[in-house]
């Protein structure tokens, strides 16, 4: 018997899966479930840029034929995602969340997309994103101001907006995003949903980025067990990144279902000093509390003399995205978003010195940072110092100013870029809830290659402090 869906009651990825495998659910059923949230709630919070119907419904017919005579491509057989409108996707437009870009159609899928297909995924929609993910806020003049289901009011974070914004409202079982510098973590910390950035590398991404040793590629999900499904489906070399690592030589999912080892932990309250809102202070303080007394962890509350690498990542940042589009946009400069604009003439501030400088002040950074794990199997730490602030704004209207800066919103999010300058595996999970039933997220942090650990934790975090059966007040 077949369980009918209302949109509140989207299965998560393995469930969608095993529904469908089992007989009990149909992709089409659940394609109409996604539509159906879709179309209730995206003119709200503004998750969806072009939405494929007819098509995901003529995949879904064929994928259920499929199921029917028993054949199945793969682990996501008829499920339906969402994929952030950075990634290539053969035929269909593909916008860059910029008005330059609104003709712009590639000719083939990008990797990941490409490994989602062929495991049976359903491409449902693109996913809003930043101005070609350049900023952690979630204004867009392409897709409307990103809002977090939590509170539509208020922002939902970025650049993988649409992404963390469709999985949360259960509009998609789960989506795609990327990352060089929290962009799947900062909105996963917003709307309360899980993101892994994994080790560099650890997914190819491609197109060619003038920030690849920052750009990561991966899943925003409702569980971590979903997470590592994806990993598993999405890892491994591909010919078209040269920085692609090798296949994983375990199950990513199948790990999750492992006994936790003992474990050596550091705990930072903050990194360089910077000041964190009580309620996600006491929020992640009383999860760690939890943690230490139910999980084998042995953890050292640390404060590590790191410099902020802020100017390291900025030079990298604004110099490599201002001037690989400089060119291309000089002529079209008030068709950007005014922060994107502003980033591309700040750019030209910059020269090679500049720019070879950063790239060895990057390095020095990450022997810190790979160092620390000499020490320790996991960092944690807050994924944001602040709570969702609002939506029509790119940043808390205050203790967090940047006047001059080409990357304001770098200021806000100080826990999440040092670790794609390093690298490392670092995962967001909502780990409480504010007075005002906001999402309060940790971060947790590994060294270079171990996802497997990172993910493992992070399930064993879950199990404790579960998440995923919350609704937000929208869907209720």
């Amino acid at each position: 018997m077949r369980i009918p869906l209302s949109s509140k009651e989207l299965p998560d990825v393995l469930a969608s899966a095993a529904g469908i495998r089992q007989g009990e659910l149909t992709s089409v059923g659940l394609v109409e479930c996604c539509l159906e949230s879709i179309k209730a709630n995206n003119s709200t919070l503004n998750a969806f840029g072009d939405v494929y119907a007819d098509n995901a419904l003529a995949e879904a017919r064929l994928l259920d034929a499929e199921a029917g005579e028993g054949r199945f491509r793969g682990p996501l057989h008829g499920v339906p995602f969402g994929i952030k409108d950075l990634f290539h996707t053969a035929g269909l437009r593909t916008t860059r969340g910029s008005l330059t870009g609104l003709d712009n159609v590639p000719e083939q899928d990008a990797p990941i997309v490409r490994r989602l297909k062929a495991a049976g995924g359903i491409l449902l929609g693109k996913t809003a994103t930043t101005e070609f993910g350049w900023t952690g806020a979630s204004t867009s003049r392409v897709f409307g101001d990103g809002r977090t289901p939590w509170n539509p009011h208020l922002s939902s974070g970025g650049s993988s907006s649409g992404s963390a914004i469709a999985t949360a409202a259960r509009m998609v079982p789960a989506a795609l995003g990327s990352d060089g510098g929290g962009s799947v973590r900062i909105p996963s910390a917003f709307c309360g949903t899980f993101a892994l950035k994994g080790s560099l590398g650890r997914i190819p991404t491609w197109p060619w980025s003038a920030t690849e040793m920052l750009s990561h590629a991966g899943p925003i999900t409702r569980t971590v067990r979903d997470s590592a499904l994806l990993f598993d489906v999405l890892s491994g070399p591909h010919a078209l990144d040269h920085q692609a690592l090798p296949a994983p030589q375990e199950s990513y999912l199948a790990r999750c279902d492992q006994p936790l080892r003992p474990l050596r932990v550091g705990y930072c309250p903050t990194l360089f000093e910077t000041p964190v809102q009580p309620q996600v202070a006491a929020g992640v303080e009383a999860a760690v509390n939890t943690l230490a007394r139910n999980l084998p962890l042995e953890i050292e509350r640390l404060t590590l003399d790191w410099q902020d690498p802020l100017a390291i990542f900025e030079t990298l940042w604004v110099a490599g995205r201002g001037i690989a589009y400089g060119k291309t946009l000089a002529e079209r400069l008030d068709e950007l978003d005014p922060g994107f604009a502003s980033l591309i003439e700040k750019a030209a501030g910059y020269d090679l010195a500049d720019y070879l400088k950063a790239t060895q002040r990057r390095a020095a950074f990450a022997n810190q940072v790979h160092a620390l794990f000499d020490r320790y199997d996991l960092l944690l730490l807050p994924t944001l110092p602040i709570l969702p602030f609002p939506a029509h704004l790119t940043g808390p209207e205050e203790g967090f100013e940047a006047p001059g800066s080409a990357i304001p919103w770098a200021r806000w999010t100080p826990f999440t870029y040092p670790f794609n300058l390093s690298g490392n595996p670092a995962a967001s999970l909502p780990c409480g809830w504010s007075e005002e039933e906001l999402p309060i997220a940790l971060q947790v942090v590994g060294p270079r290659h171990a996802d497997g650990e990172v993910l493992q934790f992070c399930a064993a975090v879950e199990a404790l402090l579960p998440w995923a059966h919350r609704l937000p007040p929208l869907l209720r």
